[in-house]
């Protein structure tokens, strides 16, 4: 028996919407671990993530906590959003720009309470904040415009 007209439509549109949502599961499923979603200390310390999960951490570097490892191009300093710090540990070279009291976004994952950095990105203008750190400072009650003129670009950065 030959299927009528309207039960080959249904059928196709069926089988359309089912590939449609295979192909949209695929990709959010191969975006999910490549996603970066932004965090102020505070955010970290509040609701710590998942050890697997990659985050981007916008703050400033907190003053004299800089520290270099003897022998090696790792170093440890903590970021701040004037509430709280975060730990970092970074194994590389740092941005000629880096300094204590600077805006700073860096990328990695937190493990075992330290924020383990992949890469760490700094501003070329010294009065630059990056505007995820401007909006946490902002949310934390701490933000004075005067500490960062024009912090709503963000290119620029450099590693």
């Amino acid at each position: 028996m030959a299927m009528k007209r309207k039960h080959k439509r249904l059928t196709f549109v069926l089988v359309a919407m089912a590939l449609v949502g295979a192909a949209t599961g695929l990709v959010l499923f191969a975006l999910g671990d490549g996603v970066s979603l932004f965090k102020s200390p505070t955010d970290l310390v509040t609701a710590p993530p998942s050890e697997s999960q990659s985050i981007r951490l916008g703050g400033l570097v907190e003053e004299e906590s800089l520290r270099r490892e003897t022998g090696s191009a790792t170093v440890r300093f903590r970021v701040t959003d004037l509430e709280n710090a975060v730990e970092v540990v970074y194994d590389g070279l740092l941005p000629d720009l880096f300094r204590e009291g600077q805006g700073i976004v860096t990328t990695g994952k937190m493990v075992a309470g330290t924020f383990v950095a992949e890469e760490v990105l700094a501003k070329h203008d010294e009065n630059y904040m990056p505007p995820e750190a401007v909006d946490a400072l902002k949310k934390s009650g701490q933000w004075q415009p005067d500490d960062a003129e024009g912090g709503n670009h963000a290119e620029g950065f450099t590693k």
